[in-house]
């Protein structure tokens, strides 16, 4: 019995040194971002503030616009994460409950589209955007969610599968349609599922770099990624590595906040995905 708990000490505190060294850039970063100018570039380092300021933080959300930077990145996340919870749960649906000619040959391509590096697809993709007369405006950066995307339909797909056929049958007997079916029944039974996919998305759409990059061309438009770029040319940040310290802390907390808030689904939808009934 004592062995047993040794070994289990012995891997929390393997587990433990692996995260800590995981954390010691983040810790850089936060801590270079309450530094004065001067103390960022002090040698020997110093490894805690001192003094603490807060001013890099000042400079970043009021002279450097990234306040507007932030809502137009929370405004294409979140269209991101309803088109692609939508579209997905449908799609995911309709794969998993009806038989059709080429369901198979379909869903195996779709699943290939993973294998697909974006690199494959960007250039087509910027003319069949600039055709369209959509380029600097959000339409590239949105549209595409509402059109299905294959991880969270393979997701939906693999969960809807894993639940019980009398579900399905009882509330076509009861009179409900397929779509009340999804939307009453089987997508509230998919929690852990749709948690998974809104942080997949979140964390997709928020660091998106290269979507910005090539289809926003107005300054105002940017996000919140284009605005960290833009910081080693600004007049005010280009020599103070404290305020580009500050930008990325601003840009990678909501996905920190997201992650920790809803990790415990996240691993659940991934069980559920690789479970089948």
């Amino acid at each position: 019995m004592k062995t047993k708990y040794i070994k289990r000490y012995f891997y929390y505190i393997i587990l433990a040194i692996g995260a800590f060294i995981m954390l010691i850039p983040f810790l850089w970063v936060f801590s270079n971002s309450l530094k004065t100018a001067e103390n960022v570039l002090r040698i020997p380092p110093q490894y805690i503030p001192n003094p603490l300021t807060l001013e890099n933080f000042k400079i970043v959300l009021k002279e450097l616009s990234f306040m507007r930077y932030m809502a137009n990145s929370f405004f294409v996340v979140i269209m991101n994460l309803i088109g692609t919870v939508f579209s997905s749960a449908l799609i995911g649906f309709g794969f998993a409950m009806f038989d059709f000619k080429g369901k198979k040959l379909l869903f195996t391509l779709m699943l290939a589209t993973l294998m697909m590096p974006s690199q494959v697809t960007m250039i087509p993709t910027y003319f069949i955007w600039s055709k369209a007369g959509f380029l600097d405006t959000y339409a590239p950066l949105i549209i595409p969610g509402f059109l299905g995307q294959a991880t969270g339909i393979f997701l939906f797909h693999q969960n809807y599968k894993s639940m019980p056929n009398v579900l399905y049958e009882s509330a076509l007997i009861d009179g409900c349609n397929p779509l009340g079916i999804l939307f009453r029944i089987y997508f509230p039974l998919s929690k852990p599922t749709v948690m998974t996919l809104v942080i997949l998305t979140f964390i997709g759409a928020w660091n998106n770099t290269m979507g910005p990059l090539l289809y926003l061309q107005t300054r105002e438009k940017y996000t919140l990624t284009m605005g960290l770029l833009t910081l080693n040319s600004s007049p005010i940040a280009g020599a103070n590595m404290g305020v580009r310290m500050a930008g990325a802390v601003i840009t990678m907390a909501p996905v920190i906040l997201v992650f920790l808030f809803a990790q415990k689904y996240f691993v659940q939808g991934n069980i559920s995905s690789g479970v089948k009934g």
